[in-house]
């Protein structure tokens, strides 16, 4: 023992040790994954959620705040940073990640939720002390009684650049979207100011949960029984979880007979197989397969026909996911690692072919809310020629009568509409078919002949999707 004599405590109220708010710290944990490690949420929160229910610290209600925390935060965080920024007194690039992080949280708090501002705040402040320690929990407290001054109307009033000086960046903090996505969404929507506000306020709604029965293998009736199940809106296969619900918890679901796929993948799938063809139906080819959804969905409709599906994908771990996604299809199919651009297979094979093309995702960011801040204009160079190649190759691996379906998960013209133009000035023995009848009871679809899924009209996915027929 050390014989120097021993510092007398400061006088006032002694030191309290902070305390670890379970359901916050897994927040902040959660967060710091999707901005050190480029993690998407979607894929970091499940095994978070599980390992503190497993530890005990977590019951129903603490993973509902707790997801809730996570998501809001993030389809918020252009609106939020802008509030954060007009309380500081330096850029907004000068505070560090984690620190933003927690009063990103504490600002979701008080502005996103019904949560008291006091529980909001000192909770928020409790976690800094936990994570950033005492000194910079002073500054996230000076911050957020900052902005508990006034509620989010209020400071998006403030914040918010007036609409007919630059509706593009007015937009853009109103609806947390960055600059160049609400231009090239507004574009491919068109209209008016109306359609482009409804369409990114629903690109910040909690997206519902929705289920594909595999044709063959489960049925909706079965999923239906699930509480809180009701049916979907196109889709003859698809069940939405109206309240949530957790999928893996469903037998179907576990045992592979059902999955979960967003309705407007299935609606894209469905129309590939119900096309009219010229001859034979017998061979179908999905060329981008991973990570195996629609090849699922596919596959069981090609059974049903004794028709066989060849699953391509060039990454050989997507590759996996597609073999044990179609495992127990009752019918013929094969799954490779294969670069589509540079296929194995013969030019002709296919009646079928569906190129689900890499993106870059703009169609997804109700699931997905950190892809709009990750993404940038130069990504479209990089996706151009990879999108192009594809379906070149797809419109050679389809035979003479044959059908491809060319889709993605983004509704920028550059990846839609002008990939598809590009291709067919190439390609004069195709030509485009109207997909809109294969949508039955799908309301605004636009002029045709192809096909561009909106969630703020359909409730899915932004799906783009281009039918053609190879003629000679």
């Amino acid at each position: 023992m050390s014989d120097q004599p021993r510092r007398p405590r400061p006088a006032g109220k002694p030191y309290r040790r902070p305390q670890k708010d379970p359901v916050r710290f897994l927040a902040f944990e959660a967060l710091r994954a999707v901005d050190e490690r480029d993690a998407y949420a979607n894929l970091v929160l499940p095994p978070l959620l599980r390992k503190a229910r497993a530890k005990g610290d977590f019951d129903g209600r603490d993973a509902a705040l707790a997801t809730e925390l996570v998501y809001g935060t993030l389809r918020r965080q252009g609106t939020y940073d802008a509030v954060i920024k007009a309380c500081i007194d330096r850029p907004l690039r000068e505070v560090d990640p984690p620190v933003l992080d927690v009063l990103s949280l504490g600002v979701h708090q008080l502005l996103g939720t019904r949560i008291p501002t006091h529980a909001a705040v000192s909770s928020s402040v409790e976690l800094a002390r936990v994570v950033l320690g005492d000194g910079r929990a002073k500054f996230v407290n000076a911050v957020l009684r900052k902005v508990a001054q006034d509620d989010l109307d209020g400071w998006v009033a403030k914040v918010a650049p007036p609409y007919d000086k630059d509706p593009e960046d007015h937009l853009g903090v109103v609806h947390s979207h960055p600059r160049w996505v609400v231009s090239a969404l507004w574009d491919s929507l068109g209209g008016g100011r109306a359609g482009i506000e409804e369409l990114l306020a629903a690109d910040n709604e909690r997206p519902e949960v929705t289920l594909v029965a595999r044709p063959g293998r489960s049925t909706t009736d079965e999923l239906l029984r699930e509480e809180a199940a009701v049916a979907g809106r196109w889709s003859p296969y698809a069940v939405r979880l109206a309240e949530g619900g957790e999928p893996g918890a469903i037998e179907a679901v576990r045992d592979g007979r059902a999955g979960v796929q967003d309705e407007g993948s299935q609606l894209v799938a469905l129309a590939l197989a119900h096309a009219p063809l010229e001859g034979r139906d017998e061979k179908w080819l999905d060329g981008c397969a991973g990570p195996g959804g629609k090849a699922a969905l596919l596959a069981a409709l090609a059974a049903e026909r004794g028709a066989f599906l060849l699953a391509s994908e060039m990454q050989p771990h997507r590759a996996g996911l597609v073999a044990r996604t179609l495992d127990g299809n009752p019918g013929p199919y094969q799954v490779i690692a294969a670069d589509g651009t540079r296929p194995p297979w013969r030019p002709g094979s296919f009646d079928r072919v569906l190129m689900d093309v890499p993106c870059t995702g703009l169609g997804a960011l109700r699931r997905r809310p950190e892809a709009r801040w990750r993404r940038r204009p130069e990504d479209l160079e990089g996706f151009a020629p990879l999108q192009r190649d594809l379906l070149h190759s797809a419109l050679d691996s389809v035979r003479v009568g044959g059908i491809v379906g060319y889709a993605t998960c983004s509704p920028h013209l550059a990846e839609t509409r002008a990939v598809v133009d590009d291709v067919l000035k190439q390609h004069p023995e195709a030509e485009l078919v109207d997909a809109r009848p294969l949508l039955p009871g799908v309301p605004d679809l636009g002029e045709g002949p192809d096909v561009q899924l909106w969630p703020h009209r359909h409730g899915t996915d932004a799906m783009y999707l281009a039918l053609i027929r190879r003629t000679g």
